[in-house]
């Protein structure tokens, strides 16, 4: 597949997830009440999302993507921090 093509199916799938939970939003119920989709459809939306997930998860790999980025704040501090072992000091006895 060329990467044209890649970038065409991975809107498609990133159309097609936001389109579908858009739908199971919704359609939220409140606890006590019928849900207004089928048992059986809201397993057959469940699926799709599975799927969907699967198959970028796959893409990801495909070009050599992660799939655990996550969206940061700038201000953010990073996860680590380094500490040079030269400015550390021995304890002064008194």
């Amino acid at each position: 597949m060329s990467e044209q093509e890649l970038n065409q199916e991975e809107k498609i799938l990133r159309m097609m997830k936001r389109v579908l939970t858009d739908v199971a939003k919704d359609t939220f119920t409140r606890p006590g009440l019928r849900h207004p989709l089928s048992d059986n459809t809201i397993l057959g939306i469940r699926d799709c999302l599975a799927l969907i997930t699967a198959r970028e998860r796959e893409l990801a790999e495909a070009n050599g993507r992660s799939m655990d980025q996550r969206p940061r704040f700038i201000d953010e501090p990073a996860g680590s921090v380094v500490v040079p072992l030269s400015s550390l000091k021995p304890d002064q006895k008194d």
